[in-house]
């Protein structure tokens, strides 16, 4: 019977570009107390980086898209080779892969995260009957599936997935991270070229349609006097760039492009989330559509006034929970009328709430090391429960018993990477 703490693991996510699922990882790695590895299919960006710098191995497999099915063989000699005793996925295409590649392997034990898993869509790709249909068949072959959220939860067992092997382990922030300090506000004010004075507006994100920052650059630019300070890139950034100057506000908008999560660049001279949220007066996330709701709680535990659309992290939750926080609806009007009032009340920073000390990362770190031990002990041939813990395996060998929620070119030969 094996000890958690000499289980070797193998994380298995589909990319490792700046994003919320990639940066929950290395974030749950450092308090993870076994050995694990990392596989990107693809991409391995800033965050395979990140990782390494922490000790983490990363290998890149290099798969070419989503129908590399010569992806398949590799991946599975990759994880028999590194005789690995679980394999967790992360993001669609790596679950639907990994999780066919580590029973083909014979690993014990497979579990997947399931993060970005909206109404309507899936990763921001619209969902389709195909999408759903696989996703159920390889979910099968894994012994639990990972929700972030009671409201992802509810998500999957509407497709279709099992109560009983849907388990609720909330995303993390590391909160003193955030903590506000007075001297990083003035000098990240300085450095990113806001008057010292300004009323300054905030929000990080991918800079896709889904996320709708269209709405917040509309809603800033008809407040005269008031800042944008926007965190993140992707395909709509040339078009925010262009409403900004139609609108005549270029200069109070400032879309800063991808940025360390964590804290500032090594150089000290590129200011990270921490120090941005430190810059701003007030956050808004306008997206209709969230699994989670991660920049949110970041917000909160800066001390941020919040205004949001949709939360699921905090929208389950009773309200006293996070009281800085406010659900609006998706008007431009009404966002601009809010932002109006606390424009008018003057900058003001407020207590971390009770919320951010829920969505701790070792709490959550704890609660997945529950599901590594359900996993594992409902394995065929398990003696038993890696920390005492009893699981059940149902017909068939595979599946966790005793979800919880929380209370309301070329192919190359073989994958690289670095020890």
């Amino acid at each position: 019977m094996k000890t958690l703490q000499s289980v070797k693991a193998l994380h298995i996510i589909t990319g490792l570009g700046v994003g919320g699922a990639e940066q929950q990882l290395r974030l749950l790695l450092r308090h993870m107390p076994m050995q694990c590895d990392v596989l990107t299919l693809t991409n391995p960006g800033p965050v395979a980086e990140g990782l390494r710098a922490d000790g983490v191995r990363v290998v890149h497999l290099g798969m070419r898209g989503n129908r590399d099915l010569g992806a398949l063989p590799r991946l599975v000699k990759f994880i028999r080779r590194g005789q690995y005793d679980l394999v967790h996925t992360h993001l669609y295409r790596a679950c639907v892969y990994g999780r066919l590649a580590a029973r083909l392997a014979g690993t014990a034990a497979t579990v997947a995260t399931e993060h970005s898993l909206g109404d309507g869509e899936i990763e921001g790709r619209p969902l389709s009957g195909g999408v759903r249909t696989l996703y159920l068949a390889s979910e099968r072959l894994g012994a639990a599936t990972v929700a972030v959220s009671d409201t992802v939860a509810a998500r999957l067992e509407g497709w279709g997935v099992p109560a009983a092997r849907v388990h609720v382990v909330p995303n993390g922030i590391e909160a003193v991270r955030f903590r506000f300090d007075e001297g990083v506000r003035r000098a990240t004010r300085a450095r990113t070229g806001l008057p010292e004075r300004a009323f300054v507006v905030g929000g990080v994100g991918r800079l896709v349609p889904g996320k709708r920052f269209d709405v917040l650059v509309r809603a800033v630019a008809a407040l005269p006097g008031a800042h944008l300070l926007l965190a993140g890139d992707g395909p709509e950034r040339a078009g925010l760039r262009r409403l900004a100057a139609e609108l005549g506000a270029q200069s109070r908008i400032h879309l800063l492009g991808e940025r360390d999560p964590l804290g500032d660049s090594a150089d000290g001279r590129t200011p990270g989330i921490p120090a941005l949220l430190a810059a701003m007066d007030v956050f808004v996330s306008p997206s209709r559509e969230e699994a989670f709701g991660l920049a949110v709680v970041e917000a909160l535990a800066a001390g941020l006034p919040v205004l949001h659309v949709t939360c699921p992290a905090i929208d389950d939750l009773p309200a006293a929970q996070a009281p800085g926080a406010r659900r609006i609806g998706t008007g431009t009007e009404e966002l601009v009328a809010a932002l109006r009032g606390h424009m008018e009340a003057g900058a003001r920073r407020l207590p971390p709430p009770q919320v951010v000390r829920r969505y701790d990362i070792a709490r959550s770190a704890r609660q997945l090391l529950d599901v590594y031990d359900l996993a594992l002990s409902a394995a065929p041939g398990a003696t038993g429960a890696t920390r005492g813990r009893a699981g059940a395996a149902v017909p068939g060998g595979a599946a966790v018993v005793g979800a919880r929620r929380e209370p309301v070119g070329p192919e190359p030969a073989e994958p690289t990477g670095t020890g």
